[in-house]
């Protein structure tokens, strides 16, 4: 650049020296100066106004020809101008193999920008949410009105965690899986995927449990009736006691599970939302208290400690489900004279509910699948212990048909903490509650 300003220069300088000399030799020096100068000015006005229409006319074809720095300007602006025509070929290219790809996929693929508003979609979101091509720059929510959706797309969350399943739009026999991913300034990307057969599957799967579990209720009722009869009577012979006893506490472990199969099969099938009753925790965890003194036989130091008054509005039998799931498997993990503490407390952010025990323990590696249907720490000792494997899943559906959540903290040989979290909104505005709450806020 500083060559080209040092030619340009030099030029400036030998039309100058000219003019002065043909205007000593003529005795009109200032006018020949003049003249000499206006026509370098003229010049240089001349190639601007070529530049000027050049860019006017879209930079078709080359740059003009010139001479001087402009026709290096000329030369440079040119040769940017071919790069940048390669770049958007590549990136165009580029473009239409993802759109390509995208197209291909059996899953649908929404972009939004300026929060919701449809900027783009394949074809397979295009037929799974009934999306047309004069629907852009709408708002999804237009489209998909499912309320669970419209609460999930607001979410103050940026990237909800859980994809969200619900009924297609256009076909409510399809069953979709929305994913939501934000990025950028206001833009997202929305996942979609037909999940229609696994939702089949698993329907299939929960009906033939509930069913299976219904039928089995019949016979194991049948059957430990006459085992208390035969114990209960002078019928049997004295050997046939052992057997008797071992039967019945089987046939009694039998109706346990399916009593836990046919409730989580009610909790799995019914609506999400819970009942709207008012449940005073301090009387809950009073009566989950006793039962496990009695679950425990008074080998556990089992305390309550409730922190304020409160009701929880719910479902009065699936809370106590819950309270005493977590109960029972404090006193099935902690040995003889352990301390169990079932605690209450109110915070800023809701009630908390806690089962605090001296047991075994848990290894975190297991913690992200205590929730799993018959999933099991330790499978011997489960079995030993007479658990079904389904106190932690129950646990799971009931928390979500009351919007809350459960957090496990434990140490292996130093005990374990469950603890539930129940949002604000679940809580009896009372006021002393509301009381309460002004005071510590």
């Amino acid at each position: 650049m500083l060559d080209r300003s040092i030619g340009e220069f030099s030029r400036f300088l030998i039309i100058t020296l000219g003019c002065l000399t043909l205007g000593f030799s003529t005795a009109e020096w200032t006018l020949a100066l003049i003249t000499g100068l206006a026509i370098y000015l003229i010049s240089v006005l001349l190639q601007q106004h070529r530049f000027n229409r050049w860019l006017a006319n879209g930079r078709r074809g080359p740059a003009p020809t010139a001479f001087g720095i402009w026709g290096d300007i000329y030369d440079d602006f040119y040769r940017m101008q071919r790069r940048h025509r390669r770049e958007r070929q590549k990136l165009h290219v580029m473009l239409r193999r993802v759109q390509d790809s995208t197209s291909a996929l059996r899953e649908g693929i929404v972009a939004l920008e300026n929060g919701d508003h449809l900027a783009w979609w394949n074809p397979a979101a295009g037929e799974l949410l009934g999306l047309q091509s004069s629907d852009q720059g709408q708002s999804l929510v237009n489209f998909v009105r499912d309320p669970g959706f419209v609460s999930y797309m607001h979410s103050e969350d940026s990237n909800p965690r859980e994809p969200l399943t619900l009924p297609s739009p256009g076909n409510e026999a399809l069953h979709l899986q929305l994913e939501v991913t934000r990025y950028g300034k206001d833009e997202a990307l929305v996942i979609v995927r037909d999940i229609t057969r696994l939702h089949n599957l698993e329907q299939m799967r929960r009906d033939f449990v509930a069913n299976v579990s219904h039928e089995l209720r019949t016979p194991l009722t049948v059957i430990a009736g006459y085992l208390e009869t035969l114990q209960s009577s002078d019928m049997a012979p004295p050997a046939w006691r052992r057997p008797l006893e071992q039967m019945e506490e089987q046939a009694a472990r039998m109706t346990t599970l399916v009593n836990d199969l046919l409730l989580l099969a009610r909790l799995e099938t019914s609506e999400r939302k819970s009942g709207d009753v008012s449940v005073n925790v301090r009387e809950l965890m009073e009566r989950v208290a006793r039962e496990a003194r009695s679950f425990s036989g008074d080998r556990h130091q089992i305390s309550v400690d409730c922190k304020g008054d409160c009701s929880l509005r719910g479902d009065a039998s699936e809370l106590h489900s819950a309270f005493a799931n977590l109960a029972q498997n404090a006193v099935k993990y902690s040995p003889g004279q352990g301390e169990i503490q079932l605690c209450w407390w109110l915070d800023d952010r809701g009630g908390h509910f806690s089962v605090r025990d001296q047991g075994i323990g848990i290894d975190p590696i297991h913690i992200p699948r205590l929730t799993e249907r018959f999933y099991r720490v330790d499978p011997g000792r489960s079995r030993d212990s007479g658990g079904t494997g389904l106190g932690l899943a129950i646990v799971k559906h009931v928390l979500i048909r009351h919007g809350a959540e459960m957090s496990v903290q434990s140490v292996p040989a130093q005990g374990s903490t469950f603890t539930l979290h129940f949002p604000y909104g679940k809580l009896e505005k009372t006021p002393a509650l509301v009381q309460e709450m002004a005071a510590d806020s």
